[in-house]
Protein backbone atom coordinates (compact mmCIF):
# COMPACT_ATOMS: atom_id res chain seq x y z
CA UNK A 1 0.00 0.00 0.00
CA UNK A 2 1.49 3.32 -1.12
CA UNK A 3 0.85 6.01 1.35
CA UNK A 4 0.01 9.08 -0.86
CA UNK A 5 1.49 11.72 1.51
CA UNK A 6 4.96 10.02 1.22
CA UNK A 7 8.00 12.05 0.69
CA UNK A 8 10.92 10.14 -1.42
CA UNK A 9 13.27 12.41 -0.25
CA UNK A 10 13.02 15.48 -3.28
CA UNK A 11 16.51 17.35 -1.27
CA UNK A 12 17.35 19.56 1.49
CA UNK A 13 17.03 23.07 1.98
CA UNK A 14 20.48 23.74 0.63
CA UNK A 15 21.14 22.31 -3.36
CA UNK A 16 23.43 20.12 -3.76
CA UNK A 17 26.39 22.93 -4.81
CA UNK A 18 25.34 24.05 -1.25
CA UNK A 19 25.32 27.66 -2.10
CA UNK A 20 21.80 28.13 -2.92
CA UNK A 21 18.69 28.48 -1.21
CA UNK A 22 15.60 25.54 -3.10
CA UNK A 23 13.54 27.59 -5.41
CA UNK A 24 10.35 26.18 -4.42
CA UNK A 25 9.36 24.77 -1.09
CA UNK A 26 6.06 22.93 -0.78
CA UNK A 27 5.04 22.83 3.34
CA UNK A 28 1.96 20.56 3.61
CA UNK A 29 0.27 22.11 1.27
CA UNK A 30 -3.33 22.56 0.27
CA UNK A 31 -5.13 24.17 -2.45
CA UNK A 32 -9.24 25.07 -2.71
CA UNK A 33 -11.34 26.96 -5.09
CA UNK A 34 -14.06 28.11 -2.69
CA UNK A 35 -14.50 25.80 0.10
CA UNK A 36 -13.87 22.75 -2.79
CA UNK A 37 -10.14 20.99 -2.19
CA UNK A 38 -8.51 20.70 -5.21
CA UNK A 39 -5.05 19.89 -3.87
CA UNK A 40 -4.33 18.53 -0.80
CA UNK A 41 -0.88 17.90 1.32
CA UNK A 42 2.04 18.45 -1.13
CA UNK A 43 5.39 18.50 0.77
CA UNK A 44 8.29 18.70 -1.16
CA UNK A 45 11.55 20.93 -2.12
CA UNK A 46 12.49 22.07 -5.64
CA UNK A 47 16.22 22.62 -5.54
CA UNK A 48 17.56 25.59 -7.29
CA UNK A 49 18.77 24.59 -11.10
CA UNK A 50 16.96 21.22 -11.08
CA UNK A 51 14.25 20.24 -13.41
CA UNK A 52 10.79 18.64 -12.08
CA UNK A 53 8.16 16.93 -13.47
CA UNK A 54 4.58 17.06 -12.40
CA UNK A 55 3.09 13.66 -12.91
CA UNK A 56 -0.62 12.75 -13.02
CA UNK A 57 -3.83 12.60 -14.25
CA UNK A 58 -5.97 15.35 -15.94
CA UNK A 59 -7.83 17.00 -13.27
CA UNK A 60 -5.23 15.75 -10.53
CA UNK A 61 -4.37 18.88 -10.06
CA UNK A 62 -0.93 19.58 -11.50
CA UNK A 63 -1.95 22.79 -13.29
CA UNK A 64 -3.97 23.96 -10.14
CA UNK A 65 -0.30 23.32 -8.47
CA UNK A 66 1.87 25.51 -11.00
CA UNK A 67 -0.84 28.34 -10.25
CA UNK A 68 -0.19 28.44 -6.34
CA UNK A 69 3.42 28.50 -7.27
CA UNK A 70 2.53 31.64 -9.51
CA UNK A 71 -0.24 33.20 -6.25
CA UNK A 72 -2.82 32.84 -8.45
CA UNK A 73 -4.87 30.65 -6.56
CA UNK A 74 -5.11 30.91 -2.78
CA UNK A 75 -2.97 28.02 -0.35
CA UNK A 76 -5.57 27.88 2.39
CA UNK A 77 -3.58 25.13 4.51
CA UNK A 78 -0.14 25.21 4.99
CA UNK A 79 2.57 27.32 2.62
CA UNK A 80 4.52 27.54 -0.75
CA UNK A 81 7.58 29.56 -0.59
CA UNK A 82 8.91 30.68 -4.21
CA UNK A 83 12.70 31.88 -4.29
CA UNK A 84 12.55 32.25 -0.64
CA UNK A 85 9.30 34.86 -0.35
CA UNK A 86 5.73 34.18 -0.92
CA UNK A 87 4.37 33.51 -4.70
CA UNK A 88 3.51 36.91 -5.28
CA UNK A 89 6.05 38.21 -4.28
CA UNK A 90 8.42 36.46 -5.94
CA UNK A 91 6.20 36.88 -9.53
CA UNK A 92 9.07 39.42 -10.81
CA UNK A 93 11.62 36.52 -10.85
CA UNK A 94 9.02 33.80 -12.80
CA UNK A 95 8.00 33.00 -16.03
CA UNK A 96 5.16 30.68 -17.15
CA UNK A 97 4.27 28.92 -20.26
CA UNK A 98 0.14 28.67 -19.78
CA UNK A 99 -1.36 25.08 -21.76
CA UNK A 100 -3.36 27.20 -23.66
CA UNK A 101 -1.81 31.08 -24.90
CA UNK A 102 -4.54 33.47 -25.26
CA UNK A 103 -3.23 34.80 -28.07
CA UNK A 104 -5.73 35.17 -31.30
CA UNK A 105 -4.45 33.27 -34.25
CA UNK A 106 -6.22 35.51 -36.89
CA UNK A 107 -4.06 38.67 -34.74
CA UNK A 108 -1.88 40.46 -37.43
CA UNK A 109 0.80 39.69 -35.15
CA UNK A 110 4.18 38.71 -36.13
CA UNK A 111 6.71 36.29 -33.81
CA UNK A 112 8.94 38.60 -33.50
CA UNK A 113 6.94 40.70 -32.25
CA UNK A 114 4.72 37.82 -29.26
CA UNK A 115 8.39 36.69 -28.29
CA UNK A 116 9.08 41.09 -27.73
CA UNK A 117 5.78 40.98 -25.65
CA UNK A 118 8.07 38.95 -22.89
CA UNK A 119 10.48 41.84 -22.30
CA UNK A 120 7.60 44.32 -21.50
CA UNK A 121 7.48 43.40 -17.80
CA UNK A 122 11.26 45.07 -17.58
CA UNK A 123 10.43 47.96 -20.04
CA UNK A 124 6.80 48.94 -19.35
CA UNK A 125 3.83 48.64 -21.79
CA UNK A 126 4.06 52.18 -22.88
CA UNK A 127 7.65 52.89 -23.28
CA UNK A 128 9.39 51.61 -26.84
CA UNK A 129 11.84 48.08 -26.17
CA UNK A 130 15.22 48.95 -26.25
CA UNK A 131 17.86 47.65 -28.49
CA UNK A 132 18.97 45.53 -25.76
CA UNK A 133 15.89 44.29 -25.31
CA UNK A 134 14.94 43.23 -28.86
CA UNK A 135 18.61 41.47 -29.11
CA UNK A 136 17.76 39.38 -25.64
CA UNK A 137 14.33 38.52 -27.78
CA UNK A 138 16.24 37.38 -30.84
CA UNK A 139 18.49 35.39 -28.76
CA UNK A 140 15.70 33.62 -27.36
CA UNK A 141 13.80 32.60 -30.94
CA UNK A 142 17.19 31.55 -32.52
CA UNK A 143 17.66 28.98 -29.34
CA UNK A 144 14.25 27.61 -30.09
CA UNK A 145 15.18 27.30 -33.85
CA UNK A 146 13.30 29.88 -35.38
CA UNK A 147 14.93 32.69 -35.88
CA UNK A 148 14.05 32.62 -39.64
CA UNK A 149 10.55 33.16 -38.67
CA UNK A 150 10.61 36.56 -36.73
CA UNK A 151 8.74 38.60 -39.21
CA UNK A 152 5.71 35.74 -39.94
CA UNK A 153 2.58 35.71 -38.81
CA UNK A 154 2.01 33.85 -35.44
CA UNK A 155 -1.34 32.11 -36.75
CA UNK A 156 0.12 30.51 -39.44
CA UNK A 157 2.75 28.59 -37.37
CA UNK A 158 2.12 25.19 -36.79
CA UNK A 159 1.07 23.84 -33.26
CA UNK A 160 4.93 23.15 -32.07
CA UNK A 161 6.22 25.80 -33.56
CA UNK A 162 3.82 27.98 -31.78
CA UNK A 163 4.60 26.10 -28.44
CA UNK A 164 8.67 26.96 -29.13
CA UNK A 165 7.40 31.20 -29.79
CA UNK A 166 5.82 30.97 -26.29
CA UNK A 167 8.42 29.25 -24.91
CA UNK A 168 10.97 32.01 -26.07
CA UNK A 169 8.48 34.65 -25.16
CA UNK A 170 8.81 33.05 -21.54
CA UNK A 171 13.21 33.15 -21.65
CA UNK A 172 12.82 36.68 -22.86
CA UNK A 173 12.49 37.43 -18.56
CA UNK A 174 15.80 36.01 -17.72
CA UNK A 175 13.36 34.05 -15.01
CA UNK A 176 14.82 32.03 -12.23
CA UNK A 177 12.24 29.99 -11.90
CA UNK A 178 10.33 28.81 -15.55
CA UNK A 179 6.81 26.92 -15.07
CA UNK A 180 5.62 25.10 -18.03
CA UNK A 181 2.14 23.69 -17.98
CA UNK A 182 2.03 20.46 -20.57
CA UNK A 183 4.32 21.67 -23.50
CA UNK A 184 4.70 18.52 -24.95
CA UNK A 185 1.17 18.22 -26.24
CA UNK A 186 0.93 17.53 -29.54
CA UNK A 187 3.98 18.61 -30.80
CA UNK A 188 6.21 17.01 -33.55
CA UNK A 189 9.66 15.91 -32.77
CA UNK A 190 11.75 18.39 -33.91
CA UNK A 191 9.43 20.90 -31.97
CA UNK A 192 9.93 18.99 -28.77
CA UNK A 193 13.61 18.38 -29.38
CA UNK A 194 13.97 22.41 -30.06
CA UNK A 195 12.01 23.16 -26.97
CA UNK A 196 14.16 20.31 -24.51
CA UNK A 197 17.67 22.03 -26.05
CA UNK A 198 16.47 25.52 -25.25
CA UNK A 199 15.20 24.47 -21.83
CA UNK A 200 18.53 22.56 -20.89
CA UNK A 201 20.02 26.26 -22.12
CA UNK A 202 18.17 28.27 -19.50
CA UNK A 203 19.21 24.98 -16.41
CA UNK A 204 23.04 26.21 -17.93
CA UNK A 205 22.82 28.97 -16.71
CA UNK A 206 21.03 28.71 -13.67
CA UNK A 207 16.99 28.42 -14.15
CA UNK A 208 14.88 26.18 -12.46
CA UNK A 209 12.30 24.18 -14.22
CA UNK A 210 8.79 22.68 -13.32
CA UNK A 211 7.30 21.42 -16.36
CA UNK A 212 3.96 19.42 -16.23
CA UNK A 213 3.29 16.36 -18.29
CA UNK A 214 2.08 12.99 -19.17
CA UNK A 215 5.23 12.05 -20.68
CA UNK A 216 6.92 9.45 -18.56
CA UNK A 217 10.12 8.83 -20.59
CA UNK A 218 11.06 12.83 -20.23
CA UNK A 219 10.70 12.42 -16.86
CA UNK A 220 12.99 9.73 -16.71
CA UNK A 221 15.27 11.15 -19.24
CA UNK A 222 15.38 15.17 -18.56
CA UNK A 223 14.23 15.21 -15.24
CA UNK A 224 15.95 15.25 -11.55
CA UNK A 225 12.63 15.18 -9.50
CA UNK A 226 8.73 14.44 -10.11
CA UNK A 227 6.09 15.37 -7.80
CA UNK A 228 3.33 12.86 -8.49
CA UNK A 229 -0.33 14.14 -7.31
CA UNK A 230 -3.98 13.53 -8.18
CA UNK A 231 -5.88 15.25 -5.53
CA UNK A 232 -3.17 14.91 -3.00
CA UNK A 233 0.72 14.17 -3.18
CA UNK A 234 1.84 10.22 -3.94
CA UNK A 235 5.39 11.01 -3.79
CA UNK A 236 7.86 13.72 -4.73
CA UNK A 237 11.56 13.07 -5.15
CA UNK A 238 14.08 11.77 -7.00
CA UNK A 239 12.22 10.19 -10.38
CA UNK A 240 13.22 6.87 -10.61
CA UNK A 241 12.28 6.35 -7.04
CA UNK A 242 8.51 8.28 -7.12
CA UNK A 243 8.11 6.71 -10.58
CA UNK A 244 7.46 3.08 -9.04
CA UNK A 245 4.57 0.63 -10.59
CA UNK A 246 3.15 0.76 -7.08
CA UNK A 247 2.76 4.38 -6.92
CA UNK A 248 2.01 4.93 -10.27
CA UNK A 249 -1.48 2.46 -10.01
CA UNK A 250 -1.95 4.44 -6.90
CA UNK A 251 -1.58 7.73 -8.39
CA UNK A 252 -3.67 6.96 -11.73
CA UNK A 253 -6.03 3.71 -10.50
CA UNK A 254 -7.78 2.38 -13.68
CA UNK A 255 -6.33 4.95 -15.91
CA UNK A 256 -2.59 2.69 -15.43
CA UNK A 257 -2.22 0.19 -17.75
CA UNK A 258 -0.02 -2.52 -16.86
CA UNK A 259 2.35 -4.07 -19.54
CA UNK A 260 5.25 -6.48 -19.41
CA UNK A 261 4.51 -7.11 -15.39
CA UNK A 262 6.24 -4.45 -13.72
CA UNK A 263 6.21 -1.47 -16.43
CA UNK A 264 2.97 1.06 -16.46
CA UNK A 265 1.36 2.85 -19.50
CA UNK A 266 -0.66 5.58 -18.36
CA UNK A 267 -3.35 6.95 -20.30
CA UNK A 268 -4.14 10.48 -20.47
CA UNK A 269 -7.53 10.34 -18.75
Amino acid sequence: MVDPRADVGAGSLVDAAGDRPPAVVFDRASVAYGRVPVLEDVDGVVNAGHMVALIGPNGGGKSTLIKAVLGLVPVVRGSVQVLGRTPTQARQDVAYVPQADTLDLDFPISVGQVVLMGRYRQVGWVRRPRRSDRLIAAEALAAVGLAHRSADRFGTLSGGQRQRVLLARAMTQQPRLLLLDEPFNGVDAVSRQALLSAIEGLRAAGATVVVSTHDLSLAHLACDDVCLVNRHQFGFGPTAATLTPDRLRAAYGSAALELRGEGVIVAHS
